[in-house]
């Protein structure tokens, strides 16, 4: 008889018996809702990042798209975004009626270009949206300083980032609002959740309403829990609040997170010593030190599709981050010959990681790669 081969996913998410014991707490109080164990968490992701306001939302892509809307983005105001991100960042910008203008990326991190996104402002340019691809800050004093010039917002894509650090500072301390996601396979997840941070105390406000439906109210009885009958709906607003259910995974991820950073770059630093100086490969530039790692890419200069294949078949579960959205039928509207993000696109394959892969694990895809490099 066969044995199946267990497969090796590309990614997966870490959870357990904490985080379920903490979601029967909730269970326990009846309160299942936006509550206290939210404010909790916004008031632990405050203190991790050093960041004043955190507004905790039902999806990373809620929370991209109620920033921007938060910023009063209308039609045919623009948004230079990397065409290379995942459709969310996308789609968000079309939700509020704007329009995204596709850039290009650095060959060598898959982060937003800035001398390319200079040469695409324009009067209509409202806000710049980095994205700080597989964990990588993107250079955010460049993107400071041209922002500031041209009196533009900065709205960081921090989907991959949660954990990163920018010359010393936390990813969510640094510019105009930073949106983080909490998805099942992030570097922490809620099972679904998401994060919009700032400084600014006004656009908190607008955020704080908008999450949930424009209702302006003492939140004081929602965070104890109790009942609270008052309530006056002062601006457009969304259904886009955190539930406690999932607040509670957060906080008992939040409190691993180290741990996790630090098995996740273990991994990160066996592909590079095996990989490194290969013929067949290039490696980004990464800095592992500082940086949260959201997933290991390579860029396979023969046949990246073959390689895909080839791992496939050994139960190592391979992908492509992402398919640039420039060449996506939705926003054929935006095109824009982009050569070095589509140059890129035909090339980078992502490794399987995650924050429980074992030594044997590890093993098998490091040898299948080296193993597909000598066909």
């Amino acid at each position: 008889m066969e044995t199946k081969v267990r497969v090796i996913p590309n990614a997966r998410p870490s959870i357990g018996k904490e985080e379920l014991l903490e979601v029967q707490k909730v269970f326990e109080t009846g309160w299942l809702g936006m509550g206290s164990v939210v404010f909790e968490f916004e008031k632990a992701i405050s203190g991790y990042l050093g960041a004043k306001h955190v507004i905790c939302v039902n999806t990373g892509t809620s929370a991209i798209h109620i920033a921007l809307d938060a910023l009063g983005l209308k039609e045919a105001d623009e948004v230079i975004v990397p065409s290379l991100t995942f459709v969310s960042s996308i789609q968000a910008i079309c939700a509020c009626g704007a329009t995204p203008v596709f850039c290009e990326i650095d060959p060598d991190t898959l982060c937003i270009d800035l001398k390319d996104v200079k040469k695409k402002l324009t009067k209509r340019t409202k806000a710049i949206m980095p994205v700080h691809y597989g964990g990588e800050p993107c250079d955010m004093e460049g993107l400071i300083s041209l922002a500031r010039q041209f009196s533009l917002n900065l709205v960081e894509d921090a989907a991959h980032a949660f954990g990163s650090r920018y010359k010393g500072k936390m990813v969510g301390s640094l510019g105009d609002l930073t949106c983080f996601s909490f998805d099942p396979i992030k570097n922490i997840t809620c099972g679904e959740g998401g994060a919009v941070v700032t400084g600014d105390d006004k656009l908190a406000q607008i955020i704080i309403k908008k999450r949930i439906l424009g209702i302006d109210k003492d939140t004081w009885h929602r965070y104890k829990n109790q009942r609270s009958w008052s309530y006056e709906v002062v601006t457009k607003g969304y259904r886009y609040h955190l539930s406690n259910i999932n607040a509670a995974i957060g906080m008992v991820q939040l409190r691993k997170i180290e741990d996790f950073l630090r098995k996740k770059r273990d991994v990160c630093g066996q592909y590079n010593a095996a990989f490194n100086g290969l013929k067949g490969i290039t490696l980004l530039k990464r800095d592992y030190g500082n940086i949260a790692p959201f997933n290991y890419v390579i860029r396979v200069k023969k046949d990246r599709d073959a390689l895909i294949g080839y791992l496939k078949e050994r139960g190592i579960d391979a992908g492509i981050h992402y398919i640039p959205n420039h060449l996506q039928p939705a926003f054929k509207q935006f095109y824009t010959p982009l050569p070095v993000t589509e140059g890129v696109f035909d090339q980078i394959a992502t490794l399987p990681l995650y924050v429980d892969m074992n030594e044997q694990d590890i093993l098998r895809v490091i040898e299948a790669v080296l193993s597909f490099l000598k066909c």
